[in-house]
Order: structure tokens, then sequence, then C-alpha cells
């Protein structure tokens, strides 16, 4: 295993979406069932793992999680209902053949900027690293096909990151991990933000180089 995977949770990827419920609560991300994960199977690009519906994201285990076939839409098992979100994960998943994680979440921060129609401000090397760019979205339904299809629209060029309006996020990964720390920064982008916008004559933020951004820019891999 990579050296800088070691300190991750390796095998199962049910066992790495558990391990991301349990962060995301803990570090206030979310509260209790307020949000949903998926990540597709190792051995079959066409299905996916994908939370239950009401489940506690700081409280999943292996049987937490379904098996839906991607294409389709359909429930390979139904040992619990899936998540009302279903649509949403499916289409991201058909749109982004690449994506093998979806993180999404009903973050404080990112929703309170998105109502006051605040974009989220990449102020540090590691938000616009992870984050590159964040899309937004106008309110949909949850759980309805509307929904599901701006969000897959706002990834197919590549975004990994997309506000829903007065909903949550949406966030992507080609490993569960990338997406998680995706998510993380997603919200300390959005604290930053706001702490910025508290400020008494703040003014302008200073930008990164160009040079830095050129870089990324020039390079579509992302180590994590």
């Amino acid at each position: 295993m990579d050296g800088a995977r070691l300190n991750y949770v390796p095998g199962d990827p049910r066992d790495q979406l558990a391990y991301v419920g349990f962060d995301v609560v803990r570090a206030g991300l979310v509260v209790g069932s307020g949000g949903n994960l998926s990540a597709r199977l190792l051995d079959d690009p066409d299905v996916c793992w994908v939370t239950g519906a009401g489940t506690w994201l700081d409280r999943l285990e292996r049987p937490s999680f379904v098996r839906v076939q991607i294409s389709s839409g359909e429930v390979i098992d139904d040992r619990v209902p899936p998540t009302t979100e279903l649509a949403l994960h499916c289409a991201t998943y058909r749109m982004r053949p690449d994506a093998q994680a979806i993180v999404h979440l009903h973050p404080q921060s990112v929703l309170l900027l998105d109502v006051l129609d605040e974009p989220i401000q990449l102020l540090t090397t590691d938000h616009v690293f992870y984050l590159r760019r964040v899309a937004t979205t106008p309110f949909k339904p949850p759980g309805s096909p509307e929904l599901a299809g701006v969000a897959a629209a706002a990834v197919a060029d590549g975004t990994n990151c997309v506000i829903l309006g007065n909903h949550g996020c949406s966030v992507l990964g080609d490993t569960v991990e990338l997406a998680h720390k995706r998510a993380r920064n997603l919200e300390e982008a959005a604290r930053m933000t706001y702490r910025l916008l508290a400020l008494p004559r703040a003014g302008k933020p200073r930008e990164l180089p160009a040079s830095y951004l050129d870089l990324l820019e020039g390079d579509q891999s992302v180590a994590i």
C-alpha cells in the first residue's frame, strides 16, 4: 500500500465511508442523518454502495449500505431502503465515470453563504489544490429527478464540488479519501469566507499567485 495512505481506512469502501460519516459529524459538518454517502464497488464500476435512508452518519456499519446498479438505478439488495437521494448519486456517476465516491452533506457554513448569495472564496493553497472550483445550482426539491439532473450537469466539466441551492453540497473524488478531503476543505473555505466577510474594513483578500494556479491547471492529477 502507498505510504501516503497508511493512515486511512484500508479495504472495503463501506468501512471507509463509515469513517467519513463519523468524521464529518464529529467535525460539525452535518447533524445526524443530514447527508448520504456512496462509493463504487472496486470490482464493478456499474455498482455502488450507498447509505440507507435515514441512517445516522456517525453510526454507519456495513449493513447500513445498499448495493445499487448505477446504469439502471435499481436496488440489488433490499436489506434497507436506499437514501432518498439515490437518483443524485446514480446520475452523477453516470455523468462522471472517473468518480469513485460521492459525499453529499448539509454543512452549515456552506449553506449559510449560499442563502446569502455569497460565493465561497478559495483563500489557501489547500482550498485551491483540492477544490479547484466550486459550482452552484438553483434550488430543486430534495430527492427529485430535477435535483439529480442539475447536480450531474454541474460536474460534467470536471468540477468536483457542487453547492445545491438551499440544500447541501455534493463532492466527488476518485477515492473515498479524496472526496472526504474535499468535503472538509469546502466547509473550511466556507468558514473562512464567512469570517472574512464579518471583519470590519477587511478589504479584498490577497489572491494566490497566478503561477501557482497555472501549475495546478497544468497538472490534472491530485496527490493525496
